[in-house]
């Protein structure tokens, strides 16, 4: 499902309190309880919200991702307005690594303009994308292709990338912790973007304000190997002083 602007509101809204109840949630938007049921009874199908008895929460998995063609749905405005802040400030004529996720083929389609950019991917979405542009040169890794969403992963992408230093990886992420950490659902996936921030002499991370405060089970990074990060609002307490502290440029995508 497409979440209306008031289902993403009271989405926005669980997330910055971690369990609300039906009654809170009616007040809150000036609606009927019906319609919060309404809501929260398609948000809980969609695998978006975990409904218990007279309240709702965050599914809150650590093991397990959204579906990809929920992501691709979920907060697509915000995803499109960090893809062209990030574009913006992208020089022509430049290498990237870019890896998994659906903010980062928001990127591509936002790159299809620019001339003489050379981009190393594992995300078969992303190769696709860019291959429209005739002035970009594609290179993919060869791996493992995860079926659910085109990205390659594996011990032979890792190597693969390993051959490459470029001017900027471009990466997205599942959950950023509030110790700094960044973290992620699969471990292959993981090994291949590590890779990428290994060979990238600068690391832009672009994901949307819902990747804040929300759990995964494994550390890809740390907020000292980010230079700049690009969002769609100002992020939540403590991540502010966690990004000044680390040197890390914010870039608020409005």
């Amino acid at each position: 499902m497409t979440p209306n602007p008031r289902q993403s509101e009271l989405l926005d809204e669980v997330r910055a309190r971690g369990v609300m109840t039906v009654e809170a949630l009616a007040e809150r938007f000036g609606v009927t309880l019906q319609t919060v049921r309404r809501d929260v009874k398609l948000l809980a199908e969609a695998g978006l919200l975990a409904r218990f008895h007279g309240g709702v929460r965050l599914p809150m998995s650590t093991t397990e991702n959204i579906a990809y063609r929920q992501r691709q749905d979920l907060h697509a405005e915000a995803k499109q307005r960090i893809a062209r802040a990030v574009a913006a400030a992208v020089p022509e004529g430049c290498s990237l690594l870019i890896n998994l996720g659906t903010t980062t083929e928001a990127v591509a389609r936002e790159l299809l303009r620019h001339r003489g950019l050379r981009v190393i991917t594992n995300n078969l979405n992303v190769a696709a994308i860019l291959a429209d542009n005739p002035d970009c040169e594609v290179i993919v890794a060869g791996g493992v292709v995860r079926h659910r969403d085109r990205g390659i992963v594996g011990e032979a992408a890792v190597d693969f990338i390993g051959q490459f230093r470029v001017d900027i990886g471009i990466i997205g992420i599942s959950g950023i912790e509030p110790d700094g950490t960044l973290r992620d659902y699969d471990y292959r996936e993981v090994k291949v973007a590590q890779a990428i921030i290994r060979q990238s002499r600068e690391v832009w991370l672009a994901t949307d304000h819902s990747k804040f405060n929300r759990p995964a089970m494994v550390e890809m990074a740390r907020m000292p190997q980010l230079d700049r990060l690009f969002t769609d609002a100002e992020p939540p307490s403590p991540y502010a002083a966690l990004l000044a502290e680390a040197g890390v440029q914010l870039d608020i995508a409005r």
